[in-house]
């Protein structure tokens, strides 16, 4: 057990890698309440081992392994966490719609709590952003716990061969192997960078603006011509999920509740993607409450997915209220 003096040198040498910690937890479960359970499991394992830590390794390479370990044994008792469109075709907007709670559903997580907001070398945030993107989380919620560990630490922190190796306990070729096949599974399921607009540009900002104020008219025709020719709508805990805008559009024309004036939105940054926290007017109250949180892939031909996350519960992840009061249309750009 470490001393007083120990205590306050483990805090201030691991404190710092908390929240890439976190990012790293959050690639292995996708869920940011599991990975912030094994965060905390990390540091007291770590905190406990500490006076045994040689320094063989970097203290962050240790920490890491921790990390990985508490993972690979959660994941033993977990299913993984799926989206909609990891679980069938798309469906047409005649079919009716199916609800699973029961599924531990993919979470989306914010940026800010995962490092990819930092402010830092603009190069990293690039790479920081697209190692947690959305559909790069539910790909890898689709491979083995052991092909996950090694593509995420060979792809995304790119650790030597041989130090994934002697932290799986085995050898450099079965790194090797179970890297190709987690690659190849990749390639299949994940988008390519160049189907993905970088946050933050100008034209980006005004495709969002635009999708809000379609919104908040509930302008279907209007937010339809913003999506691209594939867009992709799921909405967990939803089964059914749709290709293209015309589906998209008789959902959102038939199904989705409210009329004009019935939307607010407040922004959020979430897995380097833009989102924004819904609200939909209370009839009764007139007061706003939480409803969808989404999280928008943009392209150079639009908009190319809407993850709609309809569990609210997700809205403290972001800090959001749940009720919002606010009258007026604006942007996402205004702060609340």
């Amino acid at each position: 057990m470490t001393t007083a003096l120990g205590d306050e040198d483990f805090l201030t040498r691991a404190d710092p890698y908390r929240r890439e910690l976190l990012a790293h937890c959050y690639r292995m479960l996708g869920s940011v309440h599991d990975a912030e359970d094994l965060v905390q499991e990390t540091y007291l394992r770590a905190w406990r081992a500490y006076d045994r830590f040689e320094g063989r390794s970097s203290l962050r390479t240790w920490l890491y392994g921790i990390a990985t370990n508490a993972c690979l044994t959660a994941l033993r008792n977990r299913k993984r966490r799926p989206m909609p469109t990891g679980l069938g075709g798309p469906s047409g907007p005649e079919d009716g719609l199916v609800e699973r709670p029961e599924v531990p559903w993919l979470e989306p997580v914010p940026d800010a709590k995962v490092g990819a907001d930092d402010g830092s070398d603009p190069a990293a945030i690039v790479t920081s952003r697209a190692s947690i993107r959305l559909a790069l989380i539910a790909a890898l919620q689709h491979l083995p716990a052991r092909q996950r560990v090694v593509l995420i630490l060979r792809d995304v922190l790119s650790w030597r061969a041989a130090e994934v190796a002697e932290l799986l306990d085995v050898s450099v070729a079965a790194v090797n192997s179970m890297l190709q096949r987690a690659r190849a599974q990749l390639d299949r399921t994940a988008p390519t960078e160049d189907e993905i607009t970088e946050p933050d540009t100008a034209d980006q900002r005004e495709l969002l603006d635009r999708y809000v104020t379609a919104f908040h008219a509930k302008n279907v025709p209007a937010i339809v011509e913003l999506f691209s020719e594939d867009v992709v709508w799921e909405m967990p805990p939803f089964t059914q999920w749709y290709r293209g805008p015309e589906p998209v559009g008789l959902h959102l024309e038939h199904r989705c509740p409210g009329g004009p004036g019935d939307f607010r939105f407040l922004p959020v940054e979430a897995n380097g993607q833009p989102g924004l926290g819904m609200y939909l007017r209370d009839p009764g109250s007139g007061e706003f409450r939480a409803f969808i949180l989404q999280v928008l892939t943009l392209g150079p031909a639009g908009i190319t997915h809407v993850a709609n996350f309809m569990d609210t519960r997700v809205f403290p992840i972001f800090e959001l209220p749940m009720t919002f009061p606010g009258s007026d249309v604006g942007t996402v750009h205004e702060d609340a």
